[in-house]
């Protein structure tokens, strides 16, 4: 059994969440608490397996409690998050604190919305308790040094595809990019309004140019392009060139935007010249693209278990023979740049 206890100032959400989640067989909420300090003597009392956390709550905010949580009895946590830019911002700041995943409410009808979402809250809450968590690294991350024969070189492309844990395995991969990197096309699992916020807060972090991606840009070095929340990415070719296409096509491997969908349409359009690579997640999505990609030329990585948040997306890839590599986080930009350097000689 997943023991649960549910973090919220809200009655209404606390009624809402523990109903989802005592109608499954393999949870069972063990306690509810209304805010942070209540809920420091239930963890010492109920020893929960998850816990569910909100951001803005009265005695002390959700980040504050969350941070001491992190630094002095690691959990799995799931945030309990609101669609404004405002909650995009904060549920960031929690996933670089240490939760391990999130879900939102609605400012209106919040019980319809989260009931609306039952499926997705309780996977989330099963794929938190199998969760690795691990106190968030502060070293420095140096920029790596792309091999001057691929410097500028537009035809050369990587493919990216993450969920859960991915914001920060992501962000990781990202902060060791050199300015003259090949670019970079990124799906994460992320809701609407969130993938802007995510942008913009890797852009200032990293020394590439980090966005959210548009319909009909041409895709350059140095840059990264990150599919927007509800909306597919794919790939698109023109001439030497590669472009972006955004669109609302049924959800692909359960997800809008799909790592499997951005890496199929990627098939007719290159071969040796990308990578494909496959970070933490929860799931399948991408690792049937992946494969299609192995098949035509592409070179491919996995995650490996070890330094994966969930290991469901690099594991079916690697089940399914898609993976060239499988790799520690640490070591995947250096390998991708190496691998291209390879390619050039």
């Amino acid at each position: 059994m997943i023991k649960v206890l549910i973090v919220d100032d809200s009655a209404l959400v606390r009624q809402i969440l523990t109903a989802i989640l005592g109608r499954e067989a393999d949870i069972v909420v063990v306690g509810q608490a209304a805010d942070p300090l209540i809920a420091r003597d239930r963890i010492k009392e109920l020893n929960p397996d998850v816990l569910t956390l909100d951001v803005e709550m009265p005695r002390m905010d959700g980040l504050e409690f969350l941070e001491k949580l992190m630094r002095l009895r690691p959990m799995p946590v799931v945030m309990v998050s609101s669609l404004t830019e405002r909650g995009a911002d904060v549920t960031l700041r929690a996933l670089e604190l240490g939760a391990v995943d999130f879900v939102t409410k609605p400012k209106l009808g919040v019980a319809e919305g989260l009931e609306e979402y039952a499926q997705e809250i309780v996977a989330k809450i099963r794929a938190a308790a199998r969760s690795q968590v691990r106190k968030r690294s502060a070293g420095p991350h140096v920029p790596l040094v792309v091999p001057s024969s691929i410097k500028g070189a537009s035809e050369k492309l990587i493919l990216l595809g993450a969920s859960t844990g991915g914001t920060e395995a992501i962000k990781d991969v990202l902060l060791d990019m050199p300015p003259s990197c090949p670019p970079i096309v990124i799906v994460q699992h992320m809701p609407a309004g969130f993938t802007a916020s995510f942008a913009k807060r890797l852009d200032g972090l990293c020394r590439i140019s980090v966005k959210e991606a548009q319909s009909g840009e041409r895709i350059v070095p140095g840059h990264a392009y990150i599919a927007p929340g509800g909306r597919h990415l794919v790939l698109k070719r023109s001439g030497a060139f590669y472009l972006t296409e955004l669109n609302d096509d049924e959800p692909m491997s359960l997800h809008r935007p799909s790592v499997d969908k951005l890496f199929h349409s990627a098939v007719p359009n290159v071969g040796a010249n990308a990578v494909a690579v496959l970070l933490t997640g929860m799931g399948k999505d991408g690792a049937q693209g992946m494969l299609a990609l192995k098949q035509k030329g592409v070179y491919t990585v996995a995650q490996d278990e070890a330094s994966c948040v969930v290991f469901g997306m690099p594991r079916e890839a690697i089940q399914l023979g898609a993976a060239d590599a499988v790799l520690d986080l640490g070591k995947v930009a250096e390998h991708v740049l190496a691998r291209f350097g390879a390619m050039a000689r």
